[in-house]
């Protein structure tokens, strides 16, 4: 009896670990993140990542950019975030940037996704804001020459309008670069046939809380966004930076995406020794999502701290009863 109860135990462990070795691997990311800035939610959204050859791509010296990678452990091509940021203010709903949809590449478009995960929908954005109008940011607007987002009224710095929306400007363009200028015009066409596109002026404040912030260079009229809430700031840099491992370290290191690369220097120069100087928080289109952080002086360069994981506090039971 004994032999045939043990048995019997040894072939349920046997399917039981059959049972375990077989559950299927989910081979997914988390596609969302959450920070509280002041009484303002900020989301940020993974549009997917996109591999790219930085040793080939970036104007740095001989063997730099393939030494800073090996340090940081990330192999060539690189794997590169794009990342987006939803800002909720309590009576505004903000996107800033929208991903790429199949505009740059097969791994890209998981944007709208990962805006529903994260607990929202597309028909609920009252506005979106481009930092500048590459294709890997402002793709992911339509959909099959749709609007993604019927509600929003989506604006964009006046001097990048003015640029990628001309067609003089197309029609000047080497041909490597006619379909950037062919993207911006039909992910915008439909905003603007429903009224629903408009330019800025840099520094304007377009709702309470979020102000326009010129960081020229990568584009005419690329530009950030300063939140501000309750005395925190966060500043969403779009291109400011798009190899960390290099540019940390070196900000003087530009890329071949870079409109005019001397000013794209001067203004990475400028604005991350601002936002180590005074704390700001800073959220990356392409620092390694979610793309938040502070950045930190060390010699002639600066370290990324990335946000510390933190869980946004639940509204208390008879706030959230009352909703």
């Amino acid at each position: 009896m004994l032999r045939s109860l043990l048995g019997g135990l040894a072939a349920s462990l046997m399917v039981l670990g059959t049972a375990q070795a077989a559950a299927p691997q989910v081979k997914t990311q988390p596609g969302y993140y959450r920070l509280m800035l002041g009484e303002f939610e900020v989301t940020a959204l993974s549009d997917g990542t996109v591999k790219l050859p930085m040793d080939k791509m970036l104007h740095a010296r001989p063997g730099q950019v393939e030494q800073q990678y090996a340090r940081a452990f990330v192999p060539l091509p690189a794997e590169v975030s794009v990342n987006a940021y939803l800002v909720n203010t309590g009576t505004k709903l903000v996107l800033i940037d929208a991903g790429a949809a199949g505009l740059f590449g097969p791994t890209l478009g998981k944007l709208i996704d990962n805006l529903r995960a994260a607990g929202y929908q597309p028909e609920q954005v009252d506005e979106v804001y481009l930092t500048h109008l590459h294709s890997d940011h402002a793709g992911g607007l339509v959909q099959g020459g749709q609007r993604l987002f019927p509600n929003a009224v989506v604006r964009a710095e006046r001097a990048d309008a003015d640029f990628w929306l001309n067609p003089a400007s197309l029609e000047k363009a080497p041909a490597e670069a006619k379909d950037a200028f062919r993207n911006a015009m039909a992910v915008l066409k439909p905003y603007a046939d429903a009224g629903k596109f408009q330019t800025f002026d840099s520094g304007a404040e377009l709702v309470p809380g979020i102000q326009a912030v010129p960081l020229h260079g990568h584009t005419p009229g690329h530009n950030g966004f300063l939140v501000r809430s309750q005395g925190q700031r966060l500043l969403v840099w779009g291109d400011v930076m798009h190899a960390a491992p290099v540019q940390m370290k070196d900000p003087g290191v530009t890329i071949q995406f870079d409109s005019d690369t001397r000013s794209a220097a001067a203004t990475r120069r400028k604005v991350m020794a601002e936002v180590a100087r005074e704390g700001t928080w800073v959220a990356g289109a392409h620092l390694s999502f979610p793309g938040l952080g502070h950045l930190r002086a060390v010699g002639k360069g600066y370290e990324w701290v990335p946000a510390h994981y933190s869980i946004p506090a639940a509204a208390p039971a008879s706030a959230a009863a009352s909703k």
